[in-house]
C-alpha cells in the first residue's frame, strides 16, 4: 500500500498534480475537497459539525483503503505548520497506513502567490471544488491565510526519508507528477 500525501497552500496545485499522478500510477486520488464539499450543503467546514463529519468520512476511508488490495492512495491537504493539531493529524493519518505495512510519501508543493491567485480561478479547480466557485471569497481567504498560518515547511522541518519539496510555480502538473513518480518509483 502506498499513501502519497500532497500538501501545500491553497491553489498551489495539489489536486491537479494528484490527478496527473493518479493517471500515471493507478493510485486513487482523494483530494481534500471531496469531503468538504460533501458536507458543505449541511454544515460549513468551519463549524464544529462540519469538521467532525469531514474528519469522520476521511478517517473511515483511510481505514478501509489501508487494509484493501488497492495499489494506493493520494491525499491532498493544507497543512498549517504552526499548529500542533495539524502535525498530530498528519501523524495519525500516516500511522493508519504504516501500521498495516504501507509506505507513506510526503510531497510538498510551493508556488509564488501571483501564480496561486491565477490557479485559484482555473476551470479545473472550479469544476472539482464547488466551495471555491465564489472566486472573490476564495481569493480573499487565500490572502488572509498568509497572515494566519504558515503553509509551507521550513528547511529541515520534515525529516522523513520519503519526502520531496517542489516549487511548481513554473512547472505544469504533468511535469510535477512525473517528478514525483520517478523520485518514489511509483
Amino acid at each position: 500500500m502506498k499513501f502519497v500525501l500532497i500538501f501545500g497552500p491553497q491553489a498551489v496545485g495539489k489536486m491537479t498534480v494528484g490527478q496527473e499522478l493518479a493517471k500515471l500510477t493507478g493510485l486513487k486520488l482523494f483530494h481534500n475537497h471531496m469531503t468538504i464539499d460533501l458536507v458543505n450543503p449541511f454544515f460549513n467546514y468551519g463549524t464544529q459539525e462540519g469538521k467532525r463529519l469531514v474528519n469522520l468520512f476521511r478517517q473511515e476511508l483511510f481505514e478501509e483503503v489501508s487494509k484493501s488490495s488497492l495499489y494506493g492512495m493520494i491525499f491532498t491537504y493544507v497543512w498549517a505548520f504552526d499548529h500542533q493539531s495539524d502535525w498530530n493529524y498528519v501523524d495519525k493519518v500516516c500511522r493508519i497506513f504504516e501500521s498495516k505495512g504501507g509506505t507513506v510519501y510526503f510531497v510538498e508543493l510551493e508556488a509564488d502567490l501571483e501564480e496561486r491567485l491565477e490557479r485559484n480561478k482555473s476551470p479545473n479547480r472550479l469544476e472539482h471544488k464547488p466551495t471555491k466557485r465564489n472566486v472573490e471569497w476564495s481569493e480573499r481567504e487565500l490572502k488572509e491565510s498568509l497572515k494566519t498560518y504558515r503553509l509551507n515547511s521550513h528547511k529541515g522541518e520534515i525529516v522523513r526519508e520519503e519526502y520531496i519539496k517542489i516549487n511548481n510555480t513554473n512547472l505544469g502538473a504533468e511535469e510535477v507528477a512525473n517528478i514525483i513518480k520517478n523520485r518514489f518509483q511509483l
